[in-house]
């Protein structure tokens, strides 16, 4: 087995406004088995399967980000594309507009 990369990573809502992208099928295998059990649904095993498939070989990687994402819609963890980032940092400005 070896990781791929996606051609377009994955936004994931990882909660209070953070932002996870998915950018491989190791990425996508650790966020799926770290997720929690009494929040998963039926298509969080089929996303797994579908990652373990296309780490060996038997799908294409795409195919398993079209799992993941279908995952992520059902739990209700895919970052809306309109959703900005809620959680800012604000930065004292200095001489050149440096943080200070």
């Amino acid at each position: 087995m070896h990781d791929r990369m996606f051609f377009t990573p994955v936004a994931l809502s990882v909660g209070a406004g953070h932002k996870r992208m998915i950018a491989s099928l190791f990425e996508m295998h650790d966020f799926l088995t770290e997720f929690p059990p009494s929040r998963r649904r039926l298509s969080c095993g089929a996303a797994v399967k579908a990652c373990e498939a296309a780490r060996s070989g038997d799908i294409p990687a795409e195919a398993a980000r079209d799992a993941l994402i279908t995952f992520a819609a059902t739990a209700g963890v895919l970052w809306p594309s309109d959703q900005p980032v809620i959680s800012v940092k604000p930065v004292a400005r200095g001489y050149g507009g440096f943080p200070a």
